[in-house]
């Protein structure tokens, strides 16, 4: 999801329903303000965090918002769907209009995810290129070995896409669990690397993504705003 420039001239335009050129005489009269500051400018770039204001009203006052929610089994990370709950809808009394979310989980997995209405910010944070580490405890049906840690490292080869996993992080925990960090996020990425191995994965919560580590205190379902350091 892209942040949405435009010009302020044809926001105010469309805003006010009047001319462009009657716009620019309100910018010239001083009656505009962008940020807290008087503008003048006809082609100031705005986002949709530029506070505008108009003779002492609000014209766009929109703030950033960043939640991390503990996505419970059962509930799909979109905006609509018409079968499952959506993860926007345990945002309760949160206009989901403008939210989106940052960084996606399957239906039957569990635990963090980041929710926002700041696009460069969840842009910033998922790309490939920022390579942030997302941490998942993985529960398997069967047993797993050290071979399993090898082969993560190596990366994998998918045919039908033709591509090869970047190396992975995979620290056992017991016979049955491991933590698996990675930076990218393929198609059912985890559970295929560990189908290799024909040992299904009965269980996926991811823990952190970067430095932003699920809290221990929200139940599955709750959610809180991102502190500062955070975001």
């Amino acid at each position: 999801m892209r942040s949405k420039r435009s010009r302020l001239d044809q926001f105010i335009a469309q805003k006010l329903q009047i001319s462009k050129k009657a716009v620019r005489q309100l910018l010239l009269a001083n009656r505009v303000e962008l940020d807290g500051q008087i503008c003048k400018s006809v082609d100031q770039q705005i986002n949709e965090f530029s506070q505008i204001c108009f003779d002492g009203n609000w014209l766009q006052r929109n703030k950033r918002q960043y939640y991390m929610l503990n996505k419970p089994i059962g509930v799909v990370s979109a905006t609509k769907d018409d079968i499952h709950p959506t993860a926007l809808s345990l945002l309760y009394g949160i206009e989901p209009e403008l939210l989106h979310i940052a960084g996606r989980l399957d239906l039957n997995s569990t635990g963090l995810l980041l929710i926002t209405n700041d696009s460069q910010w969840s842009q910033a944070l998922m790309a490939p290129e920022t390579k942030v580490d997302k941490q998942y405890l993985v529960t398997l049906a069967n047993p797993i070995d050290d071979t399993y840690v090898s082969a993560f490292a190596e990366g994998m080869y998918f045919g039908y896409e033709d591509i090869t996993t970047k190396p992975a992080r995979l620290e056992p925990v017991n016979d049955f669990q491991a933590r698996v960090t990675l930076q990218e996020g393929k198609y059912h990425q985890i559970k295929r690397m560990f189908g290799r191995f024909r040992n299904p994965v009965v269980g996926l919560h991811r823990e952190s993504i970067g430095d932003i580590i699920l809290d221990s205190t929200l139940k599955s379902g709750e959610y809180r705003h991102l502190n500062k350091k955070e975001v």
